[in-house]
């Protein structure tokens, strides 16, 4: 249903989702330390982040998500039926 939110915890959903919308996993420069990358972020290239995020690969993104106990909130398609870039990383256990 267009607008309608969905949450999961599924690498592939969520690395099928970021990357069907030129999406590439990142985090929060100001936010790393020697072995954390920071805080997680996509990375939306072209939507003025860039300077703020460091790119990171697959591997330790999805680390810090497992880590963090994180669950990726996000919608397919906006009200009108237009492809969706809402997201929001959230605690697992909100997901009750």
């Amino acid at each position: 249903m267009a607008g309608e939110s969905h949450v999961t915890t599924n690498h592939a959903e969520i690395r099928r989702w970021m990357e069907s919308r030129g999406g590439r996993p990142a985090a929060v420069k100001a936010t790393a330390g020697k072995d954390d990358p920071g805080i997680l972020r996509v990375n939306f290239p072209g939507y003025g982040a860039e300077a703020s995020l460091e790119e990171i690969d697959w591997e330790e993104f999805f680390h810090k998500f497992e880590e963090s106990q994180l669950a990726f909130l996000y919608q397919e398609q906006t009200k009108s039926g237009d492809t969706s870039r809402f997201f929001k990383f959230v605690k697992r256990e909100r997901m009750h």
